[in-house]
């Protein structure tokens, strides 16, 4: 079996990749900086180097490949997902894996751009999976620098729960709908064991680094602010805030099974990942 991996240098992609390796296999990967590539991964990958934007660089990467794991985001996920969708059919192609968004059940949101995406590879016919995870643990990590530097962490979210979920066990997920055919034509949602509002999550962190650290309520329009200043398009900033609101109203807290129901134990939950991650907190 050939596997062709994108975002294979980002965070669940190189989860993926590396539990591919550990299972014997040498995927194919999609990247735009095979040096990066070369030195995540050495001589274990067949590196292919392109851009997803690019979909006739993406079919010469998928020729002989029977199986994509296909990671986009932002705004575009819709036009590439489809771009994706064109150059895997006609290079023959037989099955997508794509890493899509629990937030698709909500229909809002970034969800909105995962569900065009999904509606996109349905209609090219090929063979899919979709594995829609809530947030990443990884994503709370844009958090450090503020708590580095001021002991506080500031969201719009509330008493809004989230069950946040390690990126390795998506990347698991993800290498099960891969390896065998128990998943095609089916949604996959997966979340981390237990829903924690942001509030909790900050007691957690501070617990983990040994400082007393402060939550701090923001409004939705701060919230946008201070997400502009990481350089977000008006689209993705309008995405997130719509997201936290959202959170806020308690329509993302609920739990799924799903990932010990696939992979035999139960997801990691937050308090190991803060073990693993601590240092980040710590600056």
């Amino acid at each position: 079996m050939t596997y062709l991996i994108t975002g294979a240098t980002g965070d669940v992609g190189s989860k993926v990749v590396h539990q591919l390796i550990q299972r014997g296999e040498r995927p194919r990967i999609f990247v735009r900086n095979a040096e990066k590539a070369q030195a995540q991964f050495g001589n274990q990958v067949d590196i292919r180097v392109g851009d997803l934007a690019d979909a006739a660089s993406l079919q010469r990467a998928s020729e002989g490949v029977e199986k994509l794991f296909l990671v986009n985001s932002g705004p575009q996920i819709p036009v590439l997902d489809d771009l994706a969708a064109q150059a895997a059919k006609s290079a023959g192609i037989r099955h997508i894996v794509k890493l899509s968004s629990f937030d698709v059940e909500q229909k809002l949101a970034i969800g909105a751009w995962h569900e065009k995406g999904e509606a996109a590879i349905r209609a090219s016919g090929i063979a899919f999976s979709f594995v829609r995870p809530t947030g990443f643990m990884s994503n709370l990590l844009a958090w450090s620098r503020s708590i580095v530097a001021e002991g506080i962490v500031r969201s719009s979210t509330g008493d809004g729960r989230r069950p946040f979920i390690r990126s390795e066990d998506i990347a698991a997920v993800a290498v099960c709908a891969l390896t065998t055919n128990d998943f095609v034509g089916k949604v996959v949602s997966i979340t981390g064991p237990q829903a924690l509002s942001f509030v909790e999550i900050t007691e957690k962190i501070g617990g983990a680094i040994g400082r007393q650290l402060k939550y701090q309520p923001i409004s939705d329009e701060e919230a946008g602010r201070r997400f502009s200043a990481t350089g977000a398009s008006p689209e993705e900033i309008a995405a997130h805030v719509e997201l936290w609101r959202a959170i806020r109203e308690g329509r993302f807290g609920a739990t799924t099974n799903e990932v010990e129901r696939i992979l035999g134990r139960k997801p990691v939950a937050l308090d190991q990942w803060l073990v693993e991650n601590a240092a980040a907190f710590r600056g």
